[in-house]
């Protein structure tokens, strides 16, 4: 659209006028970002974030119990944070936008439509630099959150793995819960025992041991080879002084608790992973929620601080 030159003395002219009546106004050829404004509506956005995360957590604390059914429940701690999360994202991104808004240096023979943009822009801009600036300073906690959920995920196929592992090692230093089992093996009646029948406690050491490593070799497999089947209740019916075939049944009887145990903790491993994983996914759907909304109020804050500003 091509002016005359008393269309552009004139524009010139109102110009001159509106810079003249308002000394912090600047020519519509200016920069449209106020940047001074962005990086102040930024920074008491992302201390307000800040002080309000550091509110949450205490209060989070507070309300938990080392005591048994004292304090408030996993399910109420947990939407009690999500609610916390969104507050302050509203919070702060509310007074982040309304500076960014209100204190971005006024547009002159701007069309209202370009105002409103450029306001929404800045609102936009003041929580992008709000956000990086909090995850910069809160790095672990919310690399912690993400990266939970991949590390839930790998660790669910480990996990049972490393439950077996940790209980088989602990049955080789005599204290697990297999050797439990084993010791269950050589129990015999008390009457002979007071009656100084049977072997020596030292003399059952040895054998114990044997048939330790015998049941966790196979514990993994679910089924107890039939040779060590025999061998065990030889041992068993050795020391006990039960027929052989009734010393075989209390081995395969044993056995099969032994692998009920293992399988039981195998269960409550994939389970305890299982909703690791899930309350790491809710957790990062939550926070981009919470972070998407915070975008939004910023935005609209900072609309109404600029009409506030022109006003």
């Amino acid at each position: 659209m091509n002016f005359t030159d008393a269309e552009t003395a004139d524009r010139d002219a109102r110009m001159s006028s509106r810079m003249a009546t308002d000394p912090t106004a600047t020519p519509s050829n200016a920069s449209a970002v106020s940047w001074g404004a962005i990086m102040a509506g930024a920074a008491a956005a992302a201390a307000l974030s800040l002080i309000l995360l550091m509110l949450g957590v205490g209060l989070g604390l507070s309300s938990i119990s080392p005591w048994a059914h004292d304090g408030a429940s996993a399910a109420a701690v947990g939407v009690s944070t999500i609610l916390w999360l969104s507050l302050t994202q509203v919070l702060a991104c509310a007074m982040g936008g309304y500076l960014a808004g209100r204190l971005r240096t006024k547009w002159v023979a701007v069309h209202t439509d370009e105002v409103y943009f450029r306001d929404t822009a800045h609102g936009f801009l003041a929580w992008a630099v709000a956000s990086l600036a909090t995850a910069a300073l809160l790095t672990s906690v919310i690399g912690s959150i993400v990266g939970a959920g991949v590390r839930t995920g790998a660790s669910v196929a480990a996990g049972v793995a490393t439950t077996a592992g940790s209980e088989l090692a602990k049955s080789d230093a005599g204290n697990g819960p297999i050797s439990y089992f084993v010791d269950a093996l050589f129990r015999k009646d008390m009457a002979a025992t007071a009656s100084g029948a049977g072997p020596a406690p030292e003399a059952v050491s040895a054998p114990a041991s044997e048939v330790t490593r015998i049941f966790v070799t196979h514990l993994g497999t679910g089924n107890l080879p039939a040779e060590d089947l025999r061998y065990v209740g030889q041992i068993v019916a050795q020391r006990t002084g039960l027929p052989q075939q009734e010393a075989e049944k209390r081995v395969a009887d044993t056995y099969a608790r032994a692998q009920t145990k293992l399988t039981d903790a195998q269960t409550a491993a994939r389970n305890a992973a299982e909703k690791a994983r899930k309350a790491s996914a809710y957790a990062s759907l939550w926070l981009f929620i919470s972070l998407l909304i915070g975008a939004f109020v910023a935005s609209f804050s900072a609309t109404y601080g600029g009409r506030q500003r022109d006003a």
